[in-house]
């Protein structure tokens, strides 16, 4: 008998990607009925709107075209929801969006393979090296398992 492969985990770029911040997660809930009988209704399935809400809210280059208007509503959605406001001013936040957004604007959409590539692995390191950037912010209080 084979033993199927297992799918290849991305490696921690830093040290807390793990636990609850590890970058592949497998979830398993329950999802609201009302919700539920809205995609079937609407014929998208939830994995769809749930995808779709990850990457217009972490402002990724993937699928950008036509969804800024969905964006700026997302990130209404998590100012008002009060996300990170013990840490971060909404003016932060508001930044922290930004900057996030100019990163995946960059995306080289008409280029071969190769400028795709060095985009992604400057991608990398640039988005390392913003994370630091905003943890340190003099207003952000570590927790006690937070550390770099």
């Amino acid at each position: 008998m084979k033993k199927k492969p297992t799918p290849k985990q991305p490696k921690p770029e830093l040290k807390w990607q793990t636990g609850a911040y590890e970058r592949q997660a497998n979830f398993q809930f329950i999802l609201p009925y009302q919700f539920l009988l809205l995609c079937r209704l609407m014929d998208i399935t939830p994995k769809e709107v749930v995808t779709d809400f990850m990457d217009n809210l972490s402002c990724a280059s993937w699928k950008r075209e036509g969804r800024d208007a969905a964006k700026e509503h997302l990130i209404n959605y998590f100012i008002a929801h009060g996300y990170g406001q013990q840490h971060y001013t909404e003016v932060h936040i508001r930044q922290v969006f930004k900057e996030m957004d100019a990163v995946g604007l960059l995306f080289p959409r008409e280029s071969n393979g190769k400028m795709v590539d060095r985009y992604a692995k400057w991608r990398d390191k640039h988005q390392n090296w913003w994370f630091k950037k905003w943890f340190r912010k003099p207003r952000r209080k570590p927790g006690k398992t937070e550390a770099l």
